[in-house]
C-alpha cells in the first residue's frame, strides 16, 4: 500500500515511468510510431489491434498495462514530428534481429484484425524494403 503510494507521488513529480521510457529511447518511440502507422494504414482502428498494440507494449517493452494509454497520449502529442522515413532511418544500423522485431511486431499489428488490407500490405512491403529483410523472416520462428 505504501509503496503504490510512492509510486504514486514519484509519478505526479516525475510523470508516468511508461511514457518517461518512450520518450527517453528514440528507438523505442520510433518503433510504436511505426506500429501505430500500421494501425492506421487501413483507415480504421479495430480493437483487436489495439489489443494487440498493448499487447506488445507490455511484452516486448516492458511498458505497464497503466501506462500505455498515456504513451499512446504521448505519441499523439509528439509523434508528428517523426515521420515514417526518419523512423525507419532509426532501425537501418540495428542489428537484423531488432530490425525482424519490428518486421513481427508490424505484421502482428497487421494481422490483428483477420484482414489484411491494400495499404497494411504496402506498408509491410516498402518497410521491409527499407530494413533489408525479407518477407521469409517474419514466417521462420526466432531464433
Amino acid at each position: 500500500m505504501a509503496m503504490a503510494l510512492l509510486d504514486q507521488i514519484r509519478s505526479i513529480f516525475e510523470g508516468d515511468p511508461g511514457v518517461r521510457k518512450v520518450a527517453d529511447d528514440p528507438v523505442l518511440s520510433a518503433e510504436l510510431l511505426m506500429l501505430f502507422r500500421m494501425i492506421l494504414a487501413d483507415g480504421s482502428v479495430s480493437e483487436s489491434e489495439m489489443v494487440t498494440f498493448r499487447r506488445i507494449c507490455r511484452e516486448a517493452f516492458g511498458i505497464p498495462e497503466t501506462s500505455i494509454d498515456s504513451v499512446i497520449e504521448y505519441l499523439n502529442d509528439y509523434g508528428y514530428e517523426t515521420n515514417g522515413s526518419q523512423a525507419i532511418a532509426l532501425f537501418r544500423d540495428l542489428d537484423v534481429e531488432r530490425r525482424k522485431l519490428l518486421a513481427r511486431h508490424m505484421a502482428d499489428i497487421a494481422k490483428a484484425d483477420a484482414k489484411l488490407a491494400e495499404n497494411e500490405v504496402k506498408l509491410l512491403r516498402r518497410t521491409l524494403d527499407l530494413l533489408d529483410i525479407s518477407p521469409v523472416d517474419l514466417v521462420k520462428p526466432e531464433s
